[in-house]
């Protein structure tokens, strides 16, 4: 039993994000490619005689991660006396699952610390009872995503690719712009993408599907427009918002990612700015990335 953990929270991306319609009970039925990035925010744990928590932007304890940390132990029915400490690198409210992906994280890290025998089918039910990314971030893989997130369909690998991922440093209320897109009833589910045999493919299949709450996104905060056309002007084979913004992507073949962020930089240089690779590996092969 190891008495310290170290687990990387990586970026969400949704590739597509489609919005069916509202749901009776008021959330809104999505289907959406998901994908990772090699890169976010980093989790450690360490037993202790005390819970406690220290992050690099958290004003308290009042987050995703305990709240992750609280329910585990509520449903094991035993304490778990950890010190929890988060690096975070992804943006806040930016559209990559960042708090989602730290919650997986926590729940995968006390695991693994505490050798806790959780089954998977109660794992899936404390993730999405955390919040609706929150199962796919568990699983770290490439999926399609319906219902409000909690129903996943692994697809397998994605084509290799670079992906540069943005900024422009302004946090966006998810609620607010599910509201600016006044979803109306549901549409028929579309069915599972196909198997991509190359980059290309992948990108053609992307400009077809695109993200719903794009438009939305761009009619409050404007400078999600810019970021998009700095990102084709840098050389962006596929650009988009990812999920409800207001962080966007640029997908490339693998080696282009590092030219297309100088030249990205060059042209908003105070935004938040990454280059790095697009994964379609599960949660080990992630961790050994960071």
């Amino acid at each position: 039993m190891a008495d310290k953990v170290r687990l990387c929270a990586p970026a969400k991306v949704n590739l597509t994000l489609g919005v069916r319609g509202r749901l009776p009970s008021g959330y809104h039925a999505l289907e959406s490619l998901v994908a990772f990035a090699a890169y976010g925010d980093v989790l450690t744990f360490e037993k202790a005689s005390a819970t406690s928590f220290a992050s690099n932007m958290s004003g308290g304890n009042d987050n995703l991660v305990m709240r992750a940390h609280d329910a585990l132990q509520s449903h094991i029915g035993q304490t778990l006396p950890v010190a929890i400490r988060l690096q975070k690198n992804l943006p806040i409210a930016a559209g990559l699952g960042g708090g989602s992906s730290d919650a997986a994280a926590c729940l995968r890290g006390l695991i693994e610390l505490f050798a806790l025998p959780v089954s998977a089918a109660d794992l899936s039910r404390l993730a999405l009872s955390l919040g609706a990314d929150v199962p796919v971030c568990l699983a770290a893989q490439p999926a399609w995503m319906t219902d409000i997130g909690g129903a996943l369909t692994p697809i397998g690998d994605l084509p290799a690719a670079d992906i540069v991922l943005v900024n422009p440093r302004q946090a966006l209320s998810t609620p607010l712009v599910f509201d600016t897109l006044q979803a109306g009833p549901l549409a028929a589910a579309k069915p599972l993408p196909p198997v991509f045999s190359g980059f290309d493919v992948m990108a053609d299949y992307l400009r077809q599907h695109g993200n719903d709450l794009q438009a939305p996104a761009l009619s409050l905060v404007a400078d999600i427009a810019d970021c998009l056309k700095a990102l084709v002007t840098a050389g962006g084979h596929y650009v988009a918002m990812s999920g409800s913004g207001a962080s966007c992507f640029a997908l490339c073949p693998t080696g282009e990612g590092a030219a297309i962020a100088q030249a990205y930089g060059a042209l908003r240089a105070d935004d938040w700015l990454v280059a790095t690779a697009l994964v379609s590996a599960r949660n080990a092969e992630i961790d050994e990335l960071f």
